[in-house]
């Protein structure tokens, strides 16, 4: 199956979103996707409370895919606030709960920051990471390009293939060493992810500081032609794994959920379970 969602649930104007309370914005999000990125993971790791609400929110065959801590991703400055990574991941591990019991969680997304370079000491680390998670399906992105680089791309693929991650494939600009290629190969029998940053090369590049860095970074539309190239993509990683999650992230000018919607067009989907649409919030 090919689910196509969002990073985010509640800044997408497009769905009518404007008027609706925070409270609700996930219900109305569910009536048009069948998965979301949540991202608040990254910063901190959430309360189960917070868990039990959105899979109370969203339909049974609804899928979350979680953004690992960004302790857990070395992406933190400074020191982590639990007493050790071990005590970090039994944390995340155990804020998951209520999504991996009601058989919504689909996946943890790893993110790497640009740093993460390809040398033994992060190999070592990937693999303490994989322990770490046990049976919880685990994706990775890299964001620096030496993992790919010609003549380390087909062990970085096998390595991850071996020790059981879930590859994930992006669309996004290239723009050296902070960049990644485009690689259409799935390491995982059951599941690949996709992620659509956009192409908007200038914005890459700007350094990632300043109150509007990600705004800018974001900020493209995808256009007609450029999501039919990606059609047959799709089609080539679904015939390579179960089930193919694919996530918009270009919303810096509120364009992801117009793209996701005319890819799923695109592709002919049409997702049955969706929450219904009307839902009496006003």
């Amino acid at each position: 199956m090919i689910y196509i969602g969002l990073t985010g649930w509640g800044d997408h104007d497009s769905l009518s979103m404007d008027k609706v309370p925070s409270r609700d914005k996930l219900k109305v999000y569910g009536a048009h996707f069948p998965t979301v990125e949540v991202d608040t993971s990254f910063y901190a790791i959430q309360p189960k409370r917070n868990i039990e609400k959105w899979v109370a929110k969203t339909p049974g065959s609804f899928q979350f895919i979680v953004k690992a801590y960004q302790g857990m991703t070395g992406h933190m400055r400074g020191e982590i606030p639990f007493e050790s990574k071990k005590e970090m991941f039994a944390a995340f591990r155990d804020s998951l709960e209520g999504f991996r019991e009601s058989g919504k969680l689909a996946m943890v997304l790893f993110q790497f920051p640009p740093w993460f370079d390809c040398k033994r000491e992060n190999v070592n680390y990937l693999r303490w990471c994989k322990a770490e998670m046990g049976n919880i399906p685990v994706a990775i992105e890299f964001r620096n390009q030496s993992w790919y680089r010609p003549n380390l791309i087909q062990q970085t693929l096998e390595f991850i293939r071996k020790e059981g991650w879930i590859h994930t494939v992006c669309d996004e600009p290239q723009a050296g060493e902070g960049s990644i290629p485009l690689v259409l190969e799935a390491t995982h029998p059951d599941k690949t992810l996709v992620r659509f940053h956009g192409r908007n090369i200038h914005g890459w590049q700007k350094p990632a500081s300043g109150a509007n860095w990600r705004e800018v970074r974001y900020l493209y539309r995808y256009n007609k032609q450029e999501l039919e190239e990606w059609v047959e993509k799709i089609r080539i990683l679904e015939k390579q794994s179960k089930d193919v999650y694919v996530l918009f992230n270009n919303n810096s000018g509120g364009d992801a959920a117009d793209n996701a919607k005319q890819f799923i067009d695109l592709l002919g989907i049409t997702y049955e379970g969706l929450a219904p649409k009307q839902l009496g919030l006003f």
